[in-house]
């Protein structure tokens, strides 16, 4: 494994938005905290502060909350027409794609991804999200419905549906795709005529706070899209805010539990995409060269740092010892280094907090049996850096088999026939992607039937499409993102029946 030392430049409008401490912005006006107070934003390369950001808190939510009630209810919002959001939203997009290499830097900055990747998937994908909904906006409808009325014999009715927006939405987003998974949320909540207050990762708020500068351009009314930076105890005062309709959550199950238990005082909509713990599968036909690659990349895209990440491999014991071996010495190869590197494979990860963790599951593996065939422990002397690290000989009650360790780490464990892979594969409290690789046609979509999990990737990993409902079973969440599925989220049906 090498570093390389050389960056790409930071584009000069990048350090005049660092220059500035970032500010909440609520009702169309970006503010300081009531508090006054701010915190540092961390560069995981270095360790080093970027630049300060407003600390919302409680009050601060309050103030958002009453700018989306009141843009929902009574500003231009609501009476816009569907192409007027459309139009907007597709600006958004545009102008994403227009600085795309200055949302790509910041985010590689402020997350420790690569910006090269940041700015060719991240950006590019969010641009894709927001034109995406931005059609949807003009394509949400009713249905007419032939009622029969058995108790009202001989009259005579016309019945229809109507799809509104739910309201007021909470949307709280984690830090390991900050941008993208801000546009996963922002653009169906929008095109369906809700109202927003954003709540980004403490880790990770500055594209958040970029994006919202792209709202104001574009022309969105005040107080439809409200942006509050801050920590856990903002996320729990949107979740528990009594005019709030709905929280929408990406980030560990655990959170996701306690969000629920404060959406309860007044049963807000809650939808949820959680942990992972998602099985590769590889059958012994599988394509050899084409399986190792994908299954390195499943567990090592992002630094690890991803829900779906296939950190189980489960390898058909035929040629176990022959593909874990392959999976190591090309996980070995990769390059280490910060995200504004252009040949960078592996960054840091987010923070000193997520080194520990990761940190401590490698302890605990090593100690309980498992053997690194590469890595096991920390890589360089500073910012968040760990080796990519592949377990053999683990057991499915080891911790590094069952809990989300989120790092570049994949615990590799043999099978013997369909059977046992499935069964190994839905061995997990989570349920939110899977992969499998084989020749047999057949057999892939047999094994795809059965397993639980909210994504199945045959032959390939990460198989994303804007297009394709994304989501989990079990404790990987509650409702499905992406596609016609996030309008269904973001909108709620009322029957009316008229007496002719």
């Amino acid at each position: 494994m090498t570093v390389i030392a050389a960056a790409t430049p930071v584009l000069p409008a990048v350090h005049e938005f660092l220059a500035r401490t970032a500010s909440l912005l609520i009702d169309g006006e970006w503010v300081q905290a009531a508090s006054g107070r701010t915190f540092g934003t961390v560069d995981p390369a270095t360790g080093n502060t970027l630049t300060e950001v407003a600390h919302g808190e409680a009050v601060d939510i309050d103030s958002a909350v009453r700018a989306a009630r009141k843009a929902f209810d009574t500003g231009p919002w609501p009476s816009m027409k569907p192409n007027e959001r459309e139009r907007l939203l597709w600006r958004v997009g545009d102008v994403l794609s227009e600085r795309a290499e200055e949302f790509g830097q910041l985010e590689s900055l402020d997350n420790g991804k690569s910006a090269a990747i940041a700015t060719a998937v991240d950006v590019a994908w969010s641009a894709d999200v927001f034109r995406y909904y931005a059609g949807w906006a003009t394509k949400i409808e009713g249905s007419t419905i032939n009622v029969s009325m058995p108790f009202a014999p001989g009259g005579r009715f016309h019945a229809y549906t109507l799809r509104e927006p739910v309201g007021v939405c909470g949307l709280i987003v984690p830090w390991n795709f900050p941008l993208l998974m801000a546009a996963w949320k922002l653009a169906p909540a929008l095109a369906a005529g809700n109202t927003v207050i954003l709540k980004p990762a403490e880790q990770t708020p500055l594209t958040a706070l970029l994006l919202g500068e792209v709202f104001q351009e574009a022309g969105f009314p005040p107080g439809v899209v409200n942006i509050v930076t801050g920590f856990g105890d903002a996320g729990a005062a949107l979740s528990g805010h009594h005019d709030v309709d709905k929280i929408a959550f990406t980030g560990s199950t655990e959170v996701g539990k306690k969000i629920v238990d404060a959406a309860k005082g007044n049963l807000k909509k809650v939808s949820l995409e959680l942990g992972g713990k998602s099985a590769n599968v590889v059958f012994a036909d599988a394509d050899f060269d084409s399986a190792v690659a994908g299954s390195v990349t499943a567990w090592m895209f992002n630094h690890g740092q991803c829900c779906v990440a296939g950190t189980r491999l489960l390898v058909d014991e035929r040629i176990f010892d022959d593909f874990t071996a392959a999976v190591a010495e090309t996980a070995s190869k990769v390059k280490i280094g910060p995200g504004l590197d252009p040949t960078t494979e592996l960054g840091p990860l987010i923070s000193q907090d997520q080194f520990d963790k990761v940190d401590r599951y490698l302890r605990e593996g090593l100690a309980d049996g498992a053997r690194a065939l590469t890595g096991g422990k920390r890589w360089g002397d500073s910012g968040f850096f760990i080796e990519p690290t592949v377990f053999v000989d683990v057991k499915p009650e080891f911790s590094i088999v069952r809990e989300e360790i989120f790092g570049p780490v994949v615990a590799a464990m043999p099978f013997d026939g369909e059977s046992g892979a499935v069964a190994a594969a839905n061995d997990s409290i989570y349920g939110l992607a899977a992969g499998i690789w084989t020749k047999d046609i057949s057999k892939a979509h047999r094994t795809a039937q059965q397993l639980k999990a909210g994504s199945v990737w045959i032959n390939q990993y990460n198989g994303f499409d804007t297009a394709m409902p994304f989501g989990g079973y079990k404790q990987s969440g509650w409702g499905r993102e992406l596609g016609q599925s996030a309008i269904d989220l973001y909108t709620q049906i009322k029957a009316v029946n008229v007496a002719l």
